[in-house]
């Protein structure tokens, strides 16, 4: 019995990858930003409600950071550059979910 660590290490045999005779069969590369396969999925979904629910997430997102950093303001403190960096941060979060909303790269073109 005894706990893994106490057993005797095993060898893990890996097989070796085929290797390419000539030049001649080996694939090429795809070139940076040529269209994949139509079998393969988009990275994110591009659907309406998608948008909705992440953008309106990143805006309430960026609204609370933003509202912590301005609450110890509004008591009297000075603003200090911790607090200014918050509230930059939680503004580009807002942004961010509004970017999203909008869609902009996505009327651009469409994909049928």
């Amino acid at each position: 019995m005894g706990s893994f660590l106490s057993q005797p290490v095993q060898p893990i045999k890996v097989p070796a990858p085929p290797e390419a005779t000539n030049s001649a069969e080996a694939l090429p590369l795809p070139a940076p930003g040529a269209p994949t396969s139509p079998a393969e999925a988009p990275l994110f979904n591009n659907c309406w409600s998608c948008r909705v629910l992440s953008g309106a997430g990143l805006i309430g997102a960026g609204g609370y950071v933003y509202w912590v950093a301005r609450k110890p303001m509004k008591l009297g403190y000075p603003p200090g550059p911790g607090t200014i960096t918050q509230m930059v941060i939680g503004i580009s979060i807002a942004c961010w979910g509004v970017v999203i909303l909008s869609d902009p790269k996505g009327k651009a073109f469409r994909v049928d």
